[in-house]
C-alpha cells in the first residue's frame, strides 16, 4: 500500500485496556489506520503481534471472552468485524478478567507471561493450558530443582514434588531450590518457598516421603506428567514402571561426573525397560555421591526435561520420545541417538509379565536408599539404536 492510499484510511483511535497494554508498548491509546472493525483490528495486529493473540482465536475470530466497541457501542448489535469506522472514532478492546483458569487471563498474568503469550506456539489459550495442568517432580535435587523452577516459571498450575531428604550443605553446589539457610530443612518445605516466590500462584503440592510400592500409584495418579530425577536404579525401575502402567508421559533425565542424558517415554512408544532391560549389578555404576557431577550440568538436563515437558502440554515441537539426547559437557558435544520399543519388554512389550508394581528391591538388588532424590546415574548402550 501506498503512502497515498494509506492517507486515505480512517485514523482511529484503539482504546487498549490493562491486561493488554504491555503488548501494545505500555501504550493507553493507539492511532490505527481502517474502514472497517477487522481492518482496524488486522492493522493493530500487524503493528503488535502479541495484541493478536490476545484479540484472535486460534480461527481468526474474535473469542467470547472479548468485546470490541466502536464509539462505546458493541460490535455484535452493529456490523461486527464489517462495522465501518471515520476518522475520530474511538474503538475499545475489553477483555473479560474476572474468574479463575480457563478464562480470560488476568491483567498480572498477562504481564508475568507476555513473553509467552507473543509467541504464536503458545499464545493465551497455550498459557492457559498450563496453568491448567499437574505435573509431579521426583527429587528436590540436582535435577528436579531447575525443572521444578522452570515449569513454576513457566505458570504450570500445580507442581508436585516427591523428596524425604533434609538440605546437606553438599547439595548447594548444583541444587538451586535451596539456599544456605535451608541447611537442615526439608527439601519438600524448602523447594516450595522456592517455587512460590517466584511464583505465588503455582500450587506446589509437597508429597514427604520416599516413593516405593506402595504409593506410587496414588501419588503419579494425581499427576498429567511425571519428571523423573531419582538418584538410584531402585527409584527409576519404579517411576518408570508406576507412570506406564498409570498411562502417564514420563520425562527422563540423569547425570554424573560431565555426562548427561534425557529422553520422553510416552506410553505406547517405549520405557525405560526397552533401554535397559535390568539394572547393573549394585556398586558397579557409581552415583553422584561417590563419583561428583559438575554442578551446571543439573541445570542443563533439567532445563531440558522442563522444556520437554512444556511441549509436551502444548503439543508442539518434536519430542524426545524415541530419542535419547546424550551431552558429553566437557566436550560440549550433544547427541542424539534412537530408542527402539522392545517388542519383548516385560512392560510395554506385546506379551507384557508386568501388569502391576513389583519388589524393587529384589529386581535392583539394592534397598530404596535414604539420601537424596535427585540425580540420576548416567549410562548408556543397551537397547540403543545408534541414528541422528
Amino acid at each position: 500500500m501506498t503512502a497515498a492510499e494509506r492517507n486515505k484510511l480512517m485514523s482511529v483511535t484503539v482504546y487498549i485496556p490493562t491486561p493488554f497494554r504491555k503488548l501494545a508498548g505500555n501504550q493507553t491509546h493507539v492511532k490505527v489506520d481502517g474502514d472497517t472493525v477487522g481492518e482496524v483490528l488486522d492493522s493493530l495486529g500487524e503493528k503488535y503481534p502479541g495484541l493478536r493473540h490476545m484479540v484472535y482465536n486460534e480461527a481468526d475470530e474474535i473469542p467470547g471472552h472479548v468485546n470490541v466497541y466502536v464509539n462505546n457501542t458493541e460490535i455484535h448489535t452493529l456490523q461486527g468485524k464489517a462495522t465501518p469506522v471515520k476518522n475520530g472514532d474511538e474503538m475499545a478492546v475489553i477483555p473479560a478478567i474476572a474468574g479463575g483458569r480457563g478464562e480470560a487471563l488476568t491483567p498480572e498474568q498477562v504481564e508475568r507471561y507476555s513473553r509467552h503469550i507473543i509467541m504464536t506456539q503458545v499464545g493465551p489459550a497455550g498459557q492457559r493450558k498450563l496453568m491448567e495442568s499437574k505435573v509431579l517432580v521426583i527429587g528436590a535435587g540436582g535435577l528436579g530443582g531447575p525443572a521444578a523452577l522452570y515449569l513454576a516459571l513457566a505458570g504450570i498450575g500445580t507442581i508436585g514434588i516427591v523428596d524425604f531428604d533434609v538440605v546437606d550443605l553438599s547439595n548447594l553446589q548444583r541444587q538451586v531450590l535451596h539456599q544456605n539457610d535451608d541447611v537442615g530443612r526439608l527439601k519438600t518445605a524448602s523447594a516450595k518457598t522456592t517455587l512460590n516466590n517466584y511464583n505465588p500462584d503455582v500450587n506446589v503440592v509437597i508429597h514427604d516421603t520416599p516413593i516405593h510400592s506402595e504409593n506410587a500409584n496414588e501419588i503419579i495418579s494425581q499427576y498429567d506428567i511425571i519428571v523423573n530425577g531419582a538418584d538410584n536404579f531402585t527409584t527409576r525401575y519404579l517411576v518408570n514402571d508406576a507412570a506406564y502402567l498409570a498411562g502417564k508421559t514420563l520425562v527422563d533425565g540423569s547425570i554424573l561426573l560431565f555426562d548427561g542424558q534425557a529422553t520422553v517415554y510416552v506410553p505406547g512408544s517405549g520405557c525405560y525397560r526397552c533401554l535397559f532391560p535390568a539394572p547393573p549389578p549394585p556398586g558397579a555404576v557409581p552415583n553422584c555421591a561417590e563419583a561428583g557431577v559438575l554442578g551446571a550440568l543439573t541445570g542443563i538436563i533439567g532445563s531440558i526435561q522442563a522444556t520437554e515437558v512444556i511441549k509436551q502440554i502444548l503439543e508442539i515441537g518434536d519430542p524426545l520420545s524415541g530419542r535419547l539426547l546424550l551431552l558429553d559437557a566437557l566436550a560440549m558435544e550433544f547427541r542424539v541417538v534412537k530408542l527402539r520399543q522392545d517388542p519383548s519388554c516385560p512392560l510395554c512389550g506385546d506379551n507384557p509379565t508386568i501388569t502391576e508394581l513389583i519388589d524393587y528391591e529384589v529386581f535392583c538388588g539394592a534397598p530404596f536408599p535414604g539420601q537424596d532424590e535427585e540425580e540420576g546415574a548416567a549410562v548408556a548402550g543397551a537397547g540403543v539404536e545408534h541414528g541422528s
